[in-house]
């Protein structure tokens, strides 16, 4: 699986997914979100579960959640069960494995060719694009929404406690005067992130669905930004990309930018600090994201303070 993984270039909105079939429709994965692919493993069933949840296996002595993707979307399988693919993924600090009818290869992308313009409408809250190629519609969920759905205990990892996040952030004053703008594709993260980022006192927070808008906000005329939030897969530009053009540019790249992905393998790490990131937080890491942000607003006001006593003293 990985001796197939194309390479590409940090910046350049080029990624790789991984394309699959569930009855007679193609959806698709971000490679950097799989670990493997494999036969049919079978399957130890967990009571009072939700449906898609058939189980837990075992992958090389790790014992990983099961979720049937045909199940969840209610589409019939073009298999039986023991003739199944199962996709191994791991994002947001966790494995596990979804079940498939077959896998068919992995593409090289373009996050233009991302198409958003029916999520959340006639295509529902579980497909977050649509990629057109070879003349058919090729799906790509929102993986991080599924897994949520089936397991919502698992929305408690992006609650925090509120004494320890006013207390990372409590000496910048009146937080209403940083304003903070959040980069994420998924609308269930997003939400989470402006809903825990309000617990904490900052309500000037505005949130955009991909890089391409974030840059057109951060280039309006008398925008002012005090810091960045940004995913890394979406479409139009993706996270790297952004990063990049904001570390580029002579008036802004002084705003701070944490990169806060379900994906942060060490190459993709090495990425974000390529393209100058100030701050790289996998997900659900919420405590350590409100840490970075007190930490990174603070240093950006130590900075702007010893530039005004500079500035005053040459006066």
């Amino acid at each position: 699986m990985r001796e197939d993984r194309i390479m590409t270039e940090v910046g350049t909105n080029e990624w790789q997914v991984v394309v699959f079939t569930l009855g007679d429709q193609s959806f698709a994965i971000n490679v950097d979100k799989t670990r493997e692919i494999l036969r049919w493993t079978g399957v130890r069933p967990v009571p009072q579960s939700h449906p898609a949840m058939l189980g837990i296996t075992t992958v090389r002595g790790e014992v990983i959640p099961l979720i049937d993707l045909r199940i969840y979307l209610n589409i019939t399988p073009a298999v039986p069960l023991e003739q199944s693919k199962v996709i191994v993924t791991e994002f947001n600090q966790m494995k596990l494995g979804f079940v498939v009818d077959g896998v068919e290869r992995i593409y090289r992308i373009h996050s233009e060719e991302l198409d958003a313009t029916l999520t959340g409408t006639f295509l529902g809250e579980n497909v977050l694009y649509v990629i057109k190629r070879d003349e058919r519609n090729i799906l790509l969920l929102d993986y991080e929404r599924i897994v949520q759905v089936v397991n919502p205990q698992l929305a408690g990892q992006y609650q925090v406690d509120s004494t320890r996040m006013h207390g990372a952030v409590s000496d910048l004053g009146d937080l209403d005067q940083y304003k903070i703008l959040v980069v994420e594709d998924s609308p269930l993260i997003r939400k989470m992130i402006q809903d825990v980022l309000a617990k904490g006192g900052f309500h000037n927070v505005e949130a955009v669905s991909h890089g391409k808008a974030a840059w057109d906000r951060l280039c309006d005329e008398g925008e002012a930004f005090d810091l960045v939030i940004t995913d890394i897969e979406m479409p139009k530009m993706d996270g790297l990309a952004l990063t990049k053009k904001i570390k580029e540019d002579e008036r802004l790249r002084n705003i701070p930018v944490i990169v806060f992905s379900s994906i942060m393998a060490d190459d993709i790490k090495k990425k974000a600090q390529s393209v100058g990131a100030d701050g790289q937080i996998t997900k659900p890491e919420i405590e350590q994201l409100i840490a970075k942000v007190g930490e990174l607003l603070r240093k950006r006001r130590e900075v702007g303070s010893k530039n005004h006593e500079g500035t005053a003293s040459l006066g």
